[in-house]
């Protein structure tokens, strides 16, 4: 979700509901700048633990001892998407409740990090910000799954103002815990030039189904019945494909439960996905 729309009339699902197979997002590729810049921001500030350094690579989890989430690649040569290209929007880590989400977000204003917005989805609360390299990030907590708003038929995202006052209150400071313990990857925005061209993609090749088309230039598409896995949008009117070798997404990698083998598609905008048993 991003934080600019707010929810306008609903229409009905683009196609009916149906079993899928379970899908998670299970790691991304950024390539970055300054390998020691962003490991600091990634580690120090937003929580991540590293697992290996070698080379001008990092690879990160979300807490000691948890799956590789994050490989960071370094290319000091490597230029700034260009504005009106395809890419990543933001990569949304997901906390396992409220009162975790909230003790992440103390964590991280106490190490100075820049918020860039906090906003109310109806479906989870959700705090943004950016990569030094300005990757878009999400950090956000879900709502019980029967508390999320629904109208004809149709998940009803919204977005309105965060009450963060709250949201700090909900949890307690733990000392010694990990700031991102029990997060992973909930979902993946990206900004495309096409939503339906691109959807004609991430539905077959992920197993999803649109859960929300009723945001202007956007389209939200799950599995498992969760409210978005994917989200796409043409804000901004992007015109080219993803930018080879620019600052930002190299590859996500997808787990979904009837994969047989690893599959690595590229999407009509050029963004690198790969598939993996779950």
């Amino acid at each position: 979700m991003s934080p600019p729309f707010v929810n306008p009339s609903l229409s009905p699902y683009a196609e009916p509901m149906k079993a899928v197979s379970k899908l998670q997002l299970r790691a991304l590729e950024l390539r970055v700048c300054e390998l020691t810049r962003s490991v600091d921001f990634y580690v120090r500030q937003l929580g991540f633990a590293v697992l290996r350094q070698f080379a001008g690579r990092a690879e990160l989890a979300a807490f000691p001892g948890g799956p590789a989430l994050l490989t960071l690649v370094e290319d000091q040569r490597a230029v700034p998407a260009l504005a009106d290209a395809a890419g990543l929007f933001h990569a949304a880590v997901l906390l396992p409740d409220r009162a975790a989400l909230s003790r992440w977000l103390r964590h991280a204003a106490e190490t100075g990090v820049q918020f860039d917005g906090f906003s109310d989805h109806g479906v989870s609360e959700a705090v943004y910000l950016a990569d030094p390299d300005g990757n878009g990030l999400e950090f956000y907590a879900d709502r019980p799954r029967s508390a999320w708003p629904e109208e004809h038929g149709q998940i009803a995202m919204f977005t309105r103002a965060l009450d963060v006052p709250s949201l700090l209150a909900a949890g307690a400071k733990t000392p010694g815990t990990a700031p991102l313990a029990g997060a992973r990857w909930g979902h993946l925005h990206l900004r495309v030039t096409n939503l339906e061209r691109s959807a004609k993609f991430y539905r077959p090749t992920l197993g999803l189904e649109t859960t929300q088309d009723s945001y202007p230039g956007a389209l939200f598409l799950a599995a498992n019945g969760y409210h978005h896995h994917v989200g796409l949008n043409t804000w901004g009117r992007p015109r080219l494909p993803q930018s080879p070798g620019a600052l930002g997404l190299m590859s996500a990698t997808f787990a979904r439960s009837n994969a047989v083998t690893r599959t690595d598609l590229t999407d009509p905008d050029g963004m690198a996905v790969r598939l993996v048993p779950a």
